[in-house]
């Protein structure tokens, strides 16, 4: 591939980019980078089909002969789990005169990932989490976090932006990642005020045959029927991924409940955790659906007079049905007792409660 002897004389620079040299070349160069008499200064390697092993390769040779190399370019290439901190680790030792090694392809990726590793003190292409909720996404634009999420070297599974600013165009962005081949499992939006519109956008993504997000936590996110059918629609179109939904917090309307709870019973469909309510309400849902066989949320009546209820269950109850994903507006023949009636009357002052009657 490069004559030895020329490799070994006055050569500083050698650029390999756009060839198809693969782990097998990168071990045959990284050879003559361990033998003293090379005095190579850069070396780039940029979209060469490198993998794990060439850079695992790579790494021993620097260590092996630490004092000539100065820069190395690997844009474009894969470095599997550990490519990046094998040859990131070299940075640190203070042996080797290694001052600058190019991972990102884009200069988009790369400013966010500067940005990234002042607000976080360490490089996020060395995380598989990334929490920038609250104010840690400061003035990084969403387009240059998608640069970082999609270039093969970013090994992030999950991603948490609660309590974000984000907007549509935010979501458009993210959407943009959960259609390209990226290892994200897992993204929180918790507490982001998304809106349908935004929730929209995040469906164009997971409707795309190439996502694999397995996890989606849109808690409180000011979504509204109109996004729950989005949502279901999306999981029908692309059923095979997202294993667990969060929508607590939000206002499913007369068919959100239903739309995505259909889904359940899809054979096709992967979803297996879909989450509406919080800890207490779950509790009476799951103590309700257990007696009556049927989920009260989707139910308009209860009828629970075989059952003697405790204060504990009572509360419960009406966790239950200040929920908005509660429907329920009757409450019938039900043993209550005296404390338990009061906290049931005190429902009927609250604006989320659709508690019409109690018989």
């Amino acid at each position: 591939m490069v004559d030895k002897r020329t490799f070994h004389s006055i050569l500083r620079e050698l650029d390999l980019s756009r060839n198809q040299i693969g782990d097998s070349g990168v071990t045959e160069i990284s050879s003559l980078l361990r033998n003293s008499q090379c005095t190579l200064q850069i070396l780039r390697f940029s979209d060469c089909s490198i993998t794990e092993e060439g850079y695992k390769a790579l790494a021993s040779a620097l260590r092996s002969n630490p004092s000539h190399l100065i820069e190395l370019d690997l844009t474009g290439n894969d470095p599997g789990q550990s490519g990046v901190k094998e040859l990131n680790d070299l940075l640190q030792d203070g042996l080797c005169s290694l001052k600058t090694i190019r991972f990102l392809k884009s200069p988009a990726a790369e400013e966010a990932c500067e940005y990234l590793t002042g607000v976080l003190g360490k490089s996020p292409l060395l995380l598989k989490e990334l929490d920038l909720s609250g104010d840690k996404l400061g003035d990084l634009d969403g387009e240059k976090l998608s640069a970082l999420l999609m270039d093969s070297h970013s090994k992030l599974e999950k991603i948490m932006l609660n309590n974000c600013d984000l907007t549509e165009k935010s979501c458009s962005v993210l959407a943009t990642v959960l259609s390209s081949k990226t290892i994200l499992k897992e993204m929180n939006l918790n507490n982001s005020r998304l809106l349908d519109s935004g929730v929209k956008e995040i469906c164009e993504g997971l409707k795309n045959p190439v996502c694999e997000l397995k996890i989606l936590k849109l808690s409180d996110c000011s979504i509204t029927e109109e996004g729950y059918k989005a949502l279901a629609s999306a999981l029908r179109s692309n059923p095979s991924h997202l294993i667990e939904l969060d929508l607590t917090g939000n206002d499913p309307g007369q068919s959100g409940v239903k739309e995505l709870s259909d889904l359940l019973q899809d054979p096709n469909c992967q979803l297996k955790t879909l989450r509406f309510l919080g800890p207490a309400a779950d509790e009476a849902c799951q103590y309700v659906t257990g007696i009556v066989g049927k989920n009260p949320l989707l139910l308009r009546e209860l009828n629970l007079s075989e059952h003697e209820l405790g204060d504990t269950r009572v509360n419960q109850i009406a966790a239950l049905l200040q929920d908005k994903h509660c429907q329920l507006n009757t409450l019938i023949e039900n043993k209550l007792g005296n404390p338990g009636m009061k906290i049931i009357l005190t429902l009927f002052e609250n604006v989320q409660c659709r508690l019409e009657k109690l018989k």
